[in-house]
Parts: structure tokens; C-alpha cells; sequence
């Protein structure tokens, strides 16, 4: 198999890290100032910047002569963060990537010999990753060659303009002839040496002499002649990279308003939502974490019913936690941290009843949590336990469609349940409930059956601390009444005081 690369170079890479998640600022002119103060440089801009006459290493002081120009102080993190989604849409590709990246600009090396059952042609591929990295908010030049330098070369040398370059094989010397002779990243002392002869660009280097070249240079010259040809081999390392979903911005000034965090949290949820889409996912839960003034930190999740990745569903959910749990102290940075999770569909049978769609249930029970609290909206668990009336409250969730079957019924005897229970006063004749008095009818006990003795845990004092008895009674005027009376052992032996837990039918 014939070995195939494909390079991905983003150059300016601090600015672009910061312009992806700030839209606004496209199309102006930005400069990114990276140091310690009052020593802080320019070190990335991006062309607008350029024709104001900004350069790179001008001082924040010398930036007050420019007051046009948006100065953003550089942010690592957000740059971490933007270099994992590339490597990310790289390894979409081909599992082979390698990254070759600077301080300032991004290089990743695509292994893609074998992809054309995949994506196509060199040329296919090159357009469908280039949709990939604008979707990211990234502006790439692309290069494809059969040689791992010459793609190289060929990539930087597309730096001051974003495009695809796609070399067929053979002609990598050709198409490296034009290109200055400073993208093989020379030692000083070539340099020097190569200007002295005049040598300005890959060309020229490549038309010198072999044996000649090493008799000046040594070993290293004829290093420099295979890259000026496009012939120098390489040993492919590659990386692993897996995939993270996490997105993170640094504000530029504090942020208090609700509704400008909403804004800034789209443009990070697009990014999300893009990065899982590519794979096939969805988004399971998203996790905010903001960094507040004072040094505390603010952490909540959201977790849907089913994984989607419908924004304006994301945006609600989180508005609602966040108006329901609000931060204390204005927000600095925040990040959006997601967990993927698959794109399957709930299917219903034939003759199932229509319910509601998952994502409208997940707004409505944040509605009514903010409402009614945490832990008050929810499905009711029996615990395991034999507590009374012990439940808890989890989240809902939808089953899955062999779940929904029907099951076969069984015969169950029909109770209603009262709450709060009843009390009633009761006559005991040989330890066991005789006649009582409820809902102002008296009723003589025909059959009883009981005690059953019931309690919390175990390891509790009270263990047995419950009797209950189910009882069949007649009153006065021939009614009958079936229910469940219980009394609470804990008390004075000799109170009468009862209480009815349910009625059977």
C-alpha cells in the first residue's frame, strides 16, 4: 500500500483558540498578548490586526496606539481545549495522527493510505476534513501528499491562506520548488550560510549537488536536500487520543447576567453538539462548572431522559438549573464538560398509548423541581426495607422498548390507601381488635386476622414496633367494612387509639 499523509496546519493558533467560541469578534481586528505584566507581547494576530500595522512582539503600551484593535489576554486553557477537538477531528479520519504542534500553531500529521473506501478520493477527503475544522470555528490549510514532509511543507506554505492542496505522486519536488526556504525551520547558522549563497527558496536547494552539499554542510545538508525534494522518509509515531468532550472559556470581564451567560453557553453547546454529532452520539448529561470571583466555584449537571442534541432543549434545561440554584459571585470562566451517550430512539408498539415526547417531559419536571424542590419530582422507589411507607424519589426515565410489553396480569386485591391515616378508637377483647367506631359508625369485628408485627430496620431499637391487623366488620345498618388497622407498640400498652391505613373492596 502506497503511504498517503495529509497535514492540518492552523497557524495562529492562541487567536483562533479564542475567536471559535467568540463569533462577534470575526471579521475585526485582534490581537492575543501572552506574558507576564508589564511585559506582556503580542504573539498572535490575526489579518485585520495586521493592516492597523500591529506586529508580533509589540508590548501592550505600544498597543495603546492602536485603539481600534481588541487586545484578549491568552488563554492555555481554552487552547488545551481546542487542540483536543482537532485531534479529535483528525482521529475521525484515520487512527493514525500525529501531532506535530508548536507554542503558536497547530500541526497534526493524518495517516490516510487505505481511506479511499471510506472518504473517497485525496481531494474528497481534503474538502470533508476542511468542513469538519470550520465547523469547529477553525480556519486550517490543508496539504496531501505521499511523503510526510513534503505535506508538511506544503500545508505551511498555504498559512497566509486557508485552502487544500492535494500533490499527485511524483511531483512533490515541483510543487515544493516555490516554497521559501525557511518552512525546514533551519538552524541559524544554515541560514546564514544559504543566504550567503543566494539559496532563498526549497528550489534552488534542491538543484544543488549532493556530494557537494555534504562536503559543506556534512550529514545535515543532505538531510535538507531530501526535504527541499520532497524524499526524506519518516517514522510514523502516532498518537492515542480518545474522546473527551469539554469545552471552556476564560471572560474577558465578569459576568453577572443570567441571560449573557445563556449566550456565552450557546456558542460552547454548538461546539458540543458538532464534536458528537461527527460521532455519531448524542449528549447524555452536561456538567457546568464556573469559576466565581473570590476564588469558590460553582458545579451543577444536567441529565435529560434520553441522549439528544437539540440546543434549544440543552439551553432550557440549564436555564432552569441555573435559575433554581444561581451563583453567588460573578462568573470568571466556565466550563462545559459532556458526557456522550448513544442516538437511539424509543420505539412504541403498534397499540401503545401516545405519552408525551421525552424532551418536553425533562423541561416540565425542571419546572416543577424549581417549584417543588430537588428530590419532590420524580418516579417513587420502594426501599429495601419493611419501614412503612418507605420510598424514595429517582429520576424518570424511558424504557426500553422490550420493557414496554405487556405483561400478563395478575388478580390483586383492589385498596385504597389513606393519607393521612385515620384514627379511630378501638375496643380490644382477648388481645384483639372487638369493635370500633369510624366515620361515625359503629362496627363489630366479624373476622380478624393478624397480628402481624412490622418495623423499620433491623439494626434499629425499634424492630417490631408496628402491629397490624386486617379486618372484616358489619355495622349497625348491615354495612359491611374491610380495612387495615394498625397501632404503634412503642406507646402505652393500654391506649385505644388506632389508626386505619387502608380500605380494601
Amino acid at each position: 500500500m502506497t503511504a498517503r499523509y495529509a497535514c492540518v496546519n492552523v497557524t495562529a493558533f492562541p487567536l483562533q483558540a479564542l475567536l471559535r467560541l467568540r463569533p462577534q469578534l470575526q471579521g475585526k481586528p485582534v490581537a492575543v498578548l501572552d506574558g507576564e505584566p508589564p511585559f506582556e507581547q503580542v504573539c498572535s494576530l490575526n489579518s485585520p490586526a495586521m493592516k492597523l500595522g500591529i506586529s508580533p512582539g509589540m508590548t501592550k503600551l505600544e498597543m495603546e496606539m492602536f485603539p481600534t484593535a481588541l487586545v484578549l489576554p491568552r488563554s492555555r486553557a481554552e487552547e488545551a481545549t481546542a487542540h483536543a477537538a482537532l485531534l479529535e477531528c483528525a482521529g475521525a479520519f484515520s487512527p493514525r495522527v500525529e501531532d506535530l504542534s508548536s507554542d503558536v500553531c497547530f500541526t497534526c500529521m493524518i495517516d490516510i493510505a487505505g481511506t479511499e473506501t471510506l472518504f473517497g478520493s485525496p481531494d474528497a477527503l481534503g474538502e470533508k476534513l476542511m468542513k469538519r475544522t470550520q465547523a469547529l470555528g477553525i480556519h486550517a490549510s490543508i496539504a496531501i501528499s505521499s511523503n510526510f514532509h513534503a505535506a508538511r511543507c506544503l500545508a505551511r506554505g498555504l498559512s497566509q491562506r486557508a485552502g487544500i492542496r492535494v500533490v499527485p505522486r511524483g511531483m512533490e519536488c515541483a510543487a515544493l520548488a516555490p516554497l521559501p526556504l525557511d518552512l525546514l525551520d533551519l538552524s541559524p547558522e544554515h541560514a546564514e550560510t544559504f543566504s550567503m549563497w543566494g539559496i532563498t527558496t526549497l528550489g534552488a536547494l534542491a538543484k544543488l549537488e549532493e556530494t557537494e552539499l555534504i562536503a559543506r554542510l556534512g550529514p545535515a545538508g543532505k538531510e535538507l536536500r531530501l526535504l527541499a525534494r520532497g524524499e526524506s522518509p519518516h517514522l510514523f509515531t502516532a498518537i492515542e487520543s480518545g474522546l473527551t468532550l469539554e469545552e471552556r472559556i476564560d471572560l474577558d470581564s465578569p459576568l453577572e447576567l443570567l441571560d449573557s451567560l445563556l449566550f456565552v453557553m450557546g456558542v460552547m453547546l454548538d461546539q458540543l453538539i458538532v464534536r458528537a454529532q461527527t460521532r455519531i452520539l448524542a449528549l447524555a448529561s452536561i456538567t457546568l462548572s464556573l469559576d466565581l470571583e473570590g476564588g469558590t466555584s460553582h458545579i451543577c449537571t444536567v441529565r435529560p431522559a434520553v441522549p439528544n442534541t437539540d440546543r434549544k432543549l440543552w439551553l432550557k434545561l440549564m436555564h432552569l438549573e441555573l435559575q433554581a440554584h444561581p451563583p453567588q459571585a460573578a462568573i470568571l470562566s466556565l466550563t462545559l464538560q459532556a458526557q456522550p451517550g448513544a442516538t437511539s430512539k424509543v420505539q412504541l408498539g403498534l397499540f401503545s398509548p401516545q405519552v408525551p415526547e421525552p424532551m418536553r417531559l425533562d423541561v416540565t419536571l425542571a419546572r416543577i423541581r424549581s417549584i417543588v424542590g430537588e428530590g419532590c419530582a420524580g418516579q417513587a422507589v420502594l426501599k429495601d426495607t419493611h419501614q412503612p411507607d418507605a420510598f424514595r424519589v429517582e429520576p424518570f426515565v424511558v424504557p426500553a422498548s422490550h420493557a414496554m410489553e405487556r405483561k400478563p396480569q395478575t388478580q390483586r386485591v383492589a385498596m385504597r390507601q389513606l393519607r393521612p391515616p385515620e384514627v379511630v378508637t378501638v375496643a380490644v377483647r382477648d388481645r384483639q381488635p372487638d369493635s370500633f367506631v369510624f366515620r361515625e359508625k359503629r362496627y363489630t369485628v366479624e373476622h380478624a386476622y393478624g397480628p402481624w408485627a412490622s418495623g423499620g430496620d433491623w439494626w434499629k431499637p425499634t424492630l417490631w414496633s408496628i402491629e397490624q391487623w386486617d379486618l372484616v366488620a358489619r355495622a349497625h345498618d348491615a354495612s359491611w367494612l374491610c380495612c387495615c388497622l394498625t397501632r404503634d407498640l412503642t406507646r402505652d400498652p393500654t391506649d385505644d387509639h388506632w389508626q386505619v391505613e387502608a380500605l380494601y373492596d
